[in-house]
């Protein structure tokens, strides 16, 4: 199937053209189709399947099949809320992009920069908003944006912004929308209390999901590493220098222990940044730019970056902490095997983690192979230790092969991972298991 036969207009399949796109993904060829005819979609979707043009394109159509000559001030016809400022950016990037040869006009507002420029845009008007519900609501108190003309609403990464605490946000924007409108309501999972807002919002939803909920990329080969978690970083550290890794995302748990380890892979002579929600939008932006571009090989991060981060072609993903809530695991692997290319996700497990590593594999429907590195073998004497889960933790209670050429892959789990291993030997040609 070609872009041509979903019925886009031409400036849209140009502006794709340009992109190198030539085939719509299968999330595509579903929900262009829907939108373009109107309806409310309730869309599941792993992430890096194409889903942000997949309502981008046919939103930017709808809006010209509805464009009069603008005369005064634009009304805000679009609204798009997201629960990131790094997704936030990626799907503002998206609008103007594929609208670059329509006279629509789009802008984005999230926290974490100066709010004023944003207000001179606003005050000016946009046919398009992207925004995060917080800094919307901050420019709602001051006067800056009516929501009283929104045609189509979309939800993006639901699930993710209800985790974040932002229902009630969404409730307060939701009370400023016309009853009348479309809605686009897209989640990579569907907990109850997704459900619930579905139920409120849309009517007569198409369901648009390309693959089972929860499950991981076909194309992202998955590992773990069993090791004590005071060795967590010298063994970082030999897989980045031995395989010579040149973009590595790694995921802490903390905004803490993403600034220490940068810290020490830099120590070690591997250039890393750290990326969390205590640093600037600027400090943010630059790191993430310069991770991109190569002048820095490891990007440490916090789940503020599992959703959000679009980054062509990246090789690895390495949890170096398994995360509290099993969901956010299928979120930071995500970030490789994107748009059909391969990639790797490797977990560093110490003993303190076996029973997150356990409710990943339930939630997977999957285990994941485990290979113990040689003179890397954890200590079978070491007792687990409570976890200490933040702010996040209170979210677990909703949660409920690799080959390759690594050095040293010990044919052998002891203590107590024994009975769950699944070693294999490297071979030239890396083997790849679906989901």
């Amino acid at each position: 199937m070609s872009f041509e036969s979903l019925g886009l207009r031409t400036e849209l399949l140009r502006a794709v053209s340009e992109k190198g796109y030539n085939n719509p993904t299968p999330i595509q060829q579903q929900a262009i189709p829907l939108v373009l005819e109107g309806r409310d979609i309730m869309g599941g979707a792993q992430t890096g399947t194409g889903k942000t043009a997949g309502f981008t394109l046919p939103l930017l159509q709808r809006l010209m099949s509805s464009t009069k000559p603008v005369k005064g001030r634009r009304n805000i016809r679009a609204l798009v809320l997201t629960p990131t400022r790094e997704l936030a950016a990626q799907v503002a990037e998206s609008v103007q992009t594929y609208g670059r040869h329509l006279p629509l006009k789009s802008t984005v507002v999230f926290g974490g920069v100066s709010i004023n420029p944003q207000k001179i845009k606003l005050i000016k008007g946009v046919d398009i908003l992207v925004a995060t519900p917080g800094r919307l609501l901050d420019h709602v108190s001051q006067r800056s944006v009516d929501l009283s003309k929104v045609d189509i609403l979309v939800l993006d990464e639901a699930d993710r912004m209800l985790d974040m605490g932002f229902i009630k946000d969404i409730r307060k924007v939701l009370a400023l929308l016309p009853k009348q409108k479309q809605t686009l309501l897209f989640s990579a999972t569907f907990s109850g209390e997704i459900k619930k807002l579905a139920n409120d919002l849309l009517k007569s939803p198409a369901l648009v999901e390309v693959a089972q909920r929860n499950t991981t990329a076909e194309r992202v080969t998955q590992v773990v590493h069993p090791v004590d978690k005071k060795r967590k970083r010298e063994l970082l550290s030999l897989l980045i220098g031995s395989e010579n890794w040149r973009q590595v995302l790694v995921f802490t748990r903390t905004k803490h222990g993403a600034n220490k380890l940068a810290e020490q892979l830099d120590r070690d002579g591997i250039s890393a940044a750290a990326i969390h929600g205590n640093k600037s939008q600027g400090a943010r932006t630059r790191a993430l730019a310069q991770f991109k571009s190569g002048k820095v090989r490891v990007l440490v991060a916090t789940d503020i970056a599992a959703r959000g981060l679009d980054i062509d072609q990246l090789p690895h993903v390495v949890n170096f902490e398994l995360p509290n809530v099993a969901e956010d695991y299928v979120h930071r692997i995500g970030r490789t095997g994107r748009a059909g290319n391969e990639g790797e996700a490797m977990s560093l497990v110490c003993v303190d983690e076996l029973k997150l590593l356990q409710d990943i594999e339930r939630l997977i429907k999957r285990e994941i192979p485990k290979v113990v590195i040689d003179n890397f073998e954890p200590d079978p004497t070491i007792k687990p230790e409570p976890i200490n889960k933040g702010g996040r933790g209170r979210q677990q209670q909703n949660s409920r092969k690799r080959s390759g050429n690594k050095p040293g892959a010990s044919r052998n789990s002891k203590g107590p991972y024994k009975g769950r291993s699944n070693n294999q030997s490297r071979s030239g040609n890396r083997a790849r298991q679906g989901a």
